[in-house]
């Protein structure tokens, strides 16, 4: 496990999983948050975000942390583990609300409301995300390692492995 991606339902503990397993091996981390926003709520452009990306696959190791539908085949060729976080939605929301308010080392600014299309984002991965995940993992199962967990608890089983 050298070069790590954790993709999931926003507000299902990825960010929190990836800090913690950050820790545990001491892999880089990277934010795909981090590198999208811009502290004035905007972001960078796509070839900006796309050439990010690119310099940390040149890397030896790190842990790539967020969905960004967008990237996440060309992000599945390069690692070697994949970790899923596959939790029930009303678990993702009370996640999400619970951030509210409070600063995070992920995000430039502080969330105070949940934005109906983030809820929206979140009410709809199941049905509209999910199944395209699935569809990339099968076709890269043979080449990478991948771990689906279905609640936090799995998730922190995995970490007091390590």
């Amino acid at each position: 496990m050298k070069k790590v991606i954790i993709i999931g339902c926003p507000g299902s503990g990825k960010t929190t999983f990836a800090k913690k397993l950050h820790e545990a091996t001491g892999l880089p981390l990277y934010h795909l948050d981090t590198i999208w926003h811009k502290p004035d709520k905007t972001h960078i452009s796509r070839e900006e975000f796309d050439a990010r990306i690119q310099e940390i696959f040149a890397e030896d190791s790190w842990i790539i942390d967020g969905n960004y539908s967008r990237t996440i085949e060309m992000r599945l060729r390069e690692c070697d583990t994949v970790f899923l976080f596959d939790l029930p939605t009303d678990v993702c929301l009370q996640g999400a609300t619970e951030r509210l308010g409070k600063g995070r080392y992920d995000m430039p600014w502080t969330e105070n409301e949940l934005n109906p299309n983030f809820r929206r984002e979140i009410e709809e991965f199941k049905v509209k995300k999910l199944p395209e995940i699935y569809g990339l993992l099968e076709k890269y199962r043979r080449e990478k390692e991948i771990i689906v967990f279905k609640t936090r608890e799995n998730a922190e089983q995995f970490l007091a492995t390590l």
